[in-house]
């Protein structure tokens, strides 16, 4: 069973890291790292690929809608060193991108390209970063709160 991370190693990514916030998730206590846009691959790279981390699971990817913003959320384990942590990141809805984390974990693409079609982020760089649920065509995120169904046929 995974562990949450160990505060050393969290210091450890403050260090690399001064932007990132860390926090736990109420309920089951996950440590949850914050970390700006502009900074969040390069974190997730890290996070992937150093010795002290190796998080080489990503559980899953999804986003979260508030009203001022979409949260990225990335679920990351690592097998080797037996810790798990979840990465968030804030994306403004008018122009809610990031890139692509596919080449870090194969396992993204299908996230990612669920995480588009439900609710309007693009990861730049994905391999094929088309509609997984929805068929093409469709318009809007049915997944985000401004969202609105169509009007339903009248029925007898």
């Amino acid at each position: 069973m995974a562990a949450n991370i160990e505060p050393v190693l969290l210091r450890y990514l403050a260090g690399l890291f001064p932007r990132i916030g860390f926090g736990d998730r109420p309920g089951d206590g996950l440590t949850v790292v914050t970390a700006p846009a502009d900074e969040v691959y390069a974190v997730l790279k890290t996070l992937r690929g150093d010795e002290p981390f190796l998080m080489d699971t990503l559980g899953d990817l999804t986003a979260v809608d508030y009203p001022d913003r979409l949260e990225v959320v990335y679920h990351l384990y690592s097998s080797a060193c037996g810790h798990k942590l979840a990465v968030r990141t804030g994306v403004t809805k008018g122009a809610a991108a990031l890139p692509s984390v596919t080449g870090l974990w194969p396992a993204a693409e299908f996230a990612e390209r669920e995480t588009y079609d439900l609710l309007g982020v693009t990861f730049t760089g994905h391999p094929n970063l088309t509609r997984i649920l929805l068929p093409e065509g469709f318009e809007g995120h049915p997944l985000r709160k401004d969202y609105s169904l169509p009007p339903r046929p009248a029925t007898r």
